[in-house]
């Protein structure tokens, strides 16, 4: 990312100070010790549980990163998120020191409901949540109501949402949000030659708002909608968001019926949907962004890595859904997503890999 960005300050968002010498050693010290911290608890909770995956289930001469690797990738995208940092891109994270009372209750939460993952895992029940459906959920649609990752109440109850930001960092090794701050940065470019308070951002599938917290601390007067299916993530996201609540709504809705104006957005986010979705809804939800994005808008895309972006994890790609229930994740990691956006009217313009995830920016067309 080039550092020689010329900015229109009536147009750009206040930045903070280019990082110094103690911003980077701040940095790297933060995140040194949260790579440490997560990582370490997923080999602790891989010794409680055993393997996610028994030897007979898995699929013969695999080709799996070992430790050694996966850690080389994790330092990488480090590596460039702070330089996107020192590039102006977006500001150093708002929780680079997290409070230690948090830290520690999130991981005592995460330990005590590990076994009921794990009996989860063992037995292959992955449909829970429809046998004791959660009060109000009867009406989502099935390829929602799933204990999508094993994980107790699938997206459908407060607990479940209070863990879930903490979950998938563990199961990253900390990288979670390096991954999700690398979508800021075309959004930095889309946003650095418009004012950015007439502009409107919509994040599909925003589930507690931990990706937002990060867009609205760089851009606080970016008029903003979080959009999910989940009552109880979007009652997380409205705590997350509430230091930006006077410029962010909070909509409970399906991705593939966007309850929002023809051409109304400048740009549409979108963290970690596509691979939980039927390939029938993946394009219903493409044909809504393009529907709902103006003219020259972007839509801001970011999922998992496919089959053969990164050789050195494929045989993760081909483990990940049987470890974690993720049932039309198969699928997604051999579709050809470029085919799919173009018969939505949405032109890939760049892909960007970010660990075990990649960005993807759509632009739709002037004219």
């Amino acid at each position: 990312m080039s550092e020689t960005f010329r900015r229109d300050e009536s147009r750009s968002p206040p930045r903070s100070p280019r990082v110094g010498p103690a911003g980077r050693i701040a940095y790297t010290a933060a995140q040194a010790a949260r790579v440490a911290w997560f990582f370490g608890q997923y080999a602790l909770a891989a010794r409680i549980s055993g393997p996610n995956i028994p030897r007979e289930r898995r699929p013969a001469g695999l080709r799996m990163p070992d430790t050694r690797g996966v850690l080389a990738e994790l330092r990488a995208l480090m590596e460039r998120d702070l330089a996107n940092i020192e590039a102006g891109c977006y500001r150093l994270p708002h929780d680079l020191i997290p409070s230690p009372a948090k830290v520690m209750a999130d991981a005592a939460a995460f330990f005590r409901d590990l076994p009921e993952v794990t009996r989860r895992r063992r037995g292959q029940v992955g449909t829970e949540v429809r046998a004791k459906p959660p009060p109000g959920s009867e009406t989502l649609p099935a390829y929602y109501r799933q204990n999508f990752h094993f994980q107790t109440d699938g997206y459908l109850s407060e607990r479940s949402a209070r863990l879930y930001d903490h979950q998938v960092e563990v199961l990253f090794g900390g990288g979670a949000d390096a991954m999700r701050r690398h979508a800021l940065v075309p959004i930095f470019e889309h946003l650095r030659t418009r004012t950015v308070a007439d502009s409107r951002l919509l994040d599909v599938a925003a589930g507690t708002g931990r990706f937002l917290t990060f867009v609205k601390d760089n851009w606080p007067r970016l008029d903003t909608t979080a959009l999910d299916l989940s009552h109880a993530y979007l009652a997380e996201a409205r705590r997350n968001l509430a230091p930006w609540a006077r410029t962010t709504r909070v909509v409970q809705a399906a991705a593939e019926a966007l309850p929002v104006p023809d051409a109304s957005q400048d740009v549409v986010t979108c963290i970690y949907l596509f691979h939980e979705l039927p390939r029938k809804v993946r394009a219903q939800v493409a044909a809504e962004w393009a529907r709902v994005l103006k003219p020259g808008g972007i839509a801001v895309f970011m999922d998992s890595l496919q089959r053969g972006d990164n050789p050195v994890m494929d045989g993760l790609i081909e483990l990940f859904p049987i470890a974690f229930h993720e049932p039309f994740y198969a699928d997604y990691a051999r579709q050809d997503l470029g085919a799919l956006f173009a018969g939505a009217g949405l032109p890939v313009r760049s892909v960007t890999p970010a660990f075990m995830s990649k960005v993807v920016v759509l632009e739709k067309p002037v004219s």
